[in-house]
């Protein structure tokens, strides 16, 4: 649910009717933030392309790694919408209560490894800051093992989440305890 108009599964009809079954399959669910897309429906196949490449796509970020920088950006932003989604999705590969709780209020990092701690610094001042971004900001992530694709890869997904953080609060997308369950792992 939205502020804007939704089409729903049962009135979906061509593109947007193979896609939210293509989605129901796979996932187990529709999500709100791909069904505030519905009334462009391109728009939510570029949407699921990208998500799907940089969340799930070959890289040398770890799924635990992805999903906590999608948790930081979301958390910097304030968008509980994606920190509820992504948070749960990060508990699948983070056991530890109390580097979920970090990661989630992304504020102190001091208490995870310096990697971890270096990527999520690095995610959360390009959300926060991004005109103050600087050539040392790539070479202490270097200095952490990532290579330059690994680089690229904290930086789209940043980009993205910020993307997606100002699609469901510009629009109003609405989350609840029901949208967090249901999905296929």
């Amino acid at each position: 649910m939205s502020w804007i108009e939704e089409i729903q599964e049962d009135q979906a009809t061509g593109e947007l009717a193979a896609l939210y079954r293509e989605l129901i399959e796979k996932r187990g669910k529709l999500a709100n933030i791909l069904k505030v897309h519905s009334l462009n429906p391109p728009s939510l196949k570029h949407h699921l392309d990208l998500y799907l490449g940089l969340m799930f796509g070959k890289s040398g970020l770890s799924r635990a790694e992805r999903e906590s920088i999608a948790v930081v950006t979301s958390a910097s932003n304030h968008c509980d919408y994606c920190v509820n989604h992504h948070a749960v999705a990060l508990s699948n590969y983070q056991k530890n209560a109390d580097v979920l709780e970090a990661i989630r209020a992304a504020e102190d990092f001091s208490k995870l490894p310096p990697r971890t701690r270096a990527m999520l610094a690095h995610a959360k001042k390009l959300t926060c800051a991004p005109d103050e971004m600087t050539q040392e900001d790539l070479q202490n992530l270097r200095q952490q093992g990532f290579s330059d694709r690994d680089i690229l890869d904290i930086t789209l997904i940043t980009a993205y989440f910020n993307f997606v953080n100002r699609i469901a609060l510009g629009l109003g997308v609405e989350f609840n305890e029901e949208e967090m369950v249901g999905y296929k792992t």
